[in-house]
């Protein structure tokens, strides 16, 4: 059967909350971040981030965080084909929080849950076939019904001849050998989970785990003595993890120390977080080792994965995507703290971002103040307006992707809120229109501190008007706001759009808009997005582009506006525009909405007939720029 799968994971799947405050006790949180957790969960996004094709089999509920999982392993490249939907069980979920380097204290909510009404039906034997490996964890060894589970797609591996690794990932009270308030523990002595375990280490071809945990698999608290008992029972190959000291591997017999284990090196870091630690750890060796790596070679991956995990915050988030991995090997630790080394978290930002928007065809309605000008303009008319907006988007997105808008949250709040789920990118304006130097819409608040409100597919969209000639204090005032609003945006989770329009201030030529960028740039400001006027030339236009990789090639890439212009002269924009492969669309507004909204807030054009011409005249367009990006490829072919 053709492997279409490199593993598949299976065992818990849940929601982790984390703590947003650091320092203090959980009792104290006063307010969470939402990822998705569970052991072999975080191992299934952990590989597919290393390029890894990966599976997970699980049950999750059929409520808001069961979809919530399955919607980000498809974001993470997840393949959800064994993600089994629960109709009586809700998903699990962990509360847990960061006290110090020492304490990370965390509660279980899974009593009855979705993830441990895991059955052998569950487990279908094609599925199981299409993969190179299985990984289970250990808390599924621990009730019959999941054990069983387990058992069945670990023999239909041996049959199928994939190769099989453990996490004995061990948690006391998730075996009912301590209570609910001790999450944090990791070990708890058990006769009964160490036979438990010996009963099924016969199966893998891996074992990896703490010492704590090779203590209750080989059943003694001397590391040494433990490994051996292990080894009795199972010929893998075994990967002791020891913090700090790194991990050492034992294909063979056990010597009679630790260090004389083959090793990979390690990363001298600062421990910020050790929750999710060893399933990125996980994930690392599973990269080196199914790529058929020596054993130095997957446990430099496994050790860096663990580095980058302890050093942040969350757990699958902290992960690094391949690039990022050899970024960090090529360049080195620049300071142990990870999660401030500014350039390795760009790295980080910009490789792990979600969605393919190679193409993105906007339709901008973003618009306040040319709208309120309009006769017949009231608030509840511009509101209901930009509702038929969405309506004509919707409908020439039609479903598929590359389709995206600009609206406000002023006029516009039902629409932008409405949109969210639709699969469109959302831009959403931050700047009072119109203003120079920049002043942002009062929503934001003094501090732009209601960046945290927004949702997460939103993307901050400002615009400046600047000039390479603006007097010194300008510039270093419209500098310092651009670069607090994307720290804000950054912090909260947001992609970034910066739009800047010199022609509005002063002349322009061919190094204009290039020498703007490279200001912003060398201000630390890092634009997920460029919005540009469309240039007349193409020096202009390679001008700019080579400022933008130059500093980032990792950027999402080029918008261009339509600055009301008609469709002819877009159509000329775009022609040019469309040489650039960085330009990935167009962001239009009054060409397409324009005369509808002057009809239609006078009374002098239905519901109806507004969206019919606004997907129209939308339509229109995408079909020019896509003419003009399959000109371009063809010429360049």
């Amino acid at each position: 059967m053709t492997k279409t799968l490199d593993v598949i994971t299976i065992g818990r799947a849940g929601v982790d909350l984390y703590g947003s405050q650091i320092g203090g006790r959980l009792e104290d949180m006063g307010s969470f971040d939402k990822y998705i957790g569970g052991s072999p969960t975080n191992i299934a996004c952990g590989t597919a981030r290393l390029g890894l094709k990966s599976g997970l089999i699980t049950r999750v509920g059929d409520e808001h965080m069961g979809r919530f999982i399955r919607e980000q392993l498809v974001r993470e490249g997840v393949d959800v084909g064994g993600v089994k939907t629960d109709p009586e069980r809700l998903t699990a979920l962990v509360i847990l929080g960061i006290r110090d380097q020492e304490q990370f204290p965390l509660i279980f909510y899974r009593e009855n849950c979705a993830d441990m009404a895991l059955c052998e039906d569950d487990i279908n034997e094609d599925y199981i076939a299409s993969a190179r490996a299985v990984v289970p964890t250990g808390t599924h060894l621990s009730n019959p019904r999941t054990e069983a589970a387990v058992i069945k797609a670990l023999k239909l591996a041996r049959k199928h001849g994939l190769k099989t690794a453990l996490d004995i990932d061990y948690r006391p009270n998730l075996w009912g050998v301590a209570g609910h308030g001790d999450g944090e523990s990791r070990f708890v002595e058990s006769a009964a989970v160490t036979a438990k375990l010996q009963s099924t280490l016969h199966y893998f071809d891996l074992i990896v785990g703490t010492e704590e945990e090779f203590h209750i698999a080989g059943g003694s608290t001397n590391t040494i003595e433990a490994l051996r008992a292990v080894r009795a029972v199972s010929g893998a190959t075994l990967v002791c993890k020891r913090g700090a000291a790194g991990a050492v591997a034992f294909e063979g017999d056990i010597p009679n120390s630790l260090d004389d284990g083959q090793t990979g090196p390690g990363f001298p870091i600062e421990v910020f977080n050790v929750l999710g630690a060893g399933d990125g750890f996980f994930s690392g060796l599973l990269k080196g080792w199914l790529d058929g790596e020596d054993w130095h070679t997957a446990l430099k991956y496994a050790n860096a994965c663990g580095a980058f995990a302890v050093s942040r915050h969350g757990c699958t988030p902290a992960y690094p995507s391949w690039e990022e991995l050899q970024f960090f090997f090529d360049r080195g630790i620049k300071r142990p703290d990870l999660r401030n080394d500014a350039e390795l978290e760009q790295v980080h930002w910009a490789t792990n971002r979600k969605g393919d928007w190679s193409t993105l065809r906007t339709f901008a309605f973003d618009h306040r103040s040319q709208l309120e000008e309009m006769p017949g303009y009231t608030p509840d008319k511009g509101a209901a307006f930009k509702e038929l907006c969405l309506d004509a988007a919707l409908k020439v997105a039609n479903g598929q992707g590359g389709y995206g808008i600009l609206c406000d949250n002023r006029i516009g709040r039902s629409a932008l809120h409405r949109a969210s789920g639709s699969g469109l990118w959302i831009g959403r304006p931050t700047e009072l229109p119109g203003s120079r130097p920049i002043e942002f819409e009062p929503e934001l608040g003094d501090d732009v501190g209601t960046l945290r409100e927004w949702a997460r597919e939103n993307v901050v969209k400002l615009l400046v008007f600047c000039h390479p000639d603006d007097d010194a204090k300008t510039a270093k005032m419209q500098v310092a706001r651009v670069k607090r609003l994307f720290t804000a945006a950054r912090r909260n989770g947001l992609e970034f759009l910066l739009e800047v329009i010199p022609s509005k201030v002063g002349a322009v030529d061919d190094t204009t808009t290039a020498t703007l960028i490279q200001t912003f740039y060398d201000a630390g400001v890092y634009p997920d997005w460029w919005k540009l006027e469309p240039f007349k030339t193409d020096a202009a236009w390679a001008n700019a582009v080579e400022a933008i990789t130059r500093n980032d090639p990792r950027t999402r890439g080029i918008v261009v506006l339509g600055l009301d212009a008609p469709e002819n002269e877009l159509a000329a924009s775009f022609s040019l525009a469309a040489n650039q492969p960085l330009v990935k669309g167009f962001a239009v507004g009054r060409t397409i909405f324009g005369d509808a909204a002057r009809a239609w807030l006078q009374g002098q054009m239905s519901d109806e007939e507004a969206i019919t011409q606004m997907a129209d005249r939308y339509t229109r367009l995408c079909r020019i720029w896509d003419d003009a990006r399959s000109g371009a490829q063809e010429d360049a072919a």
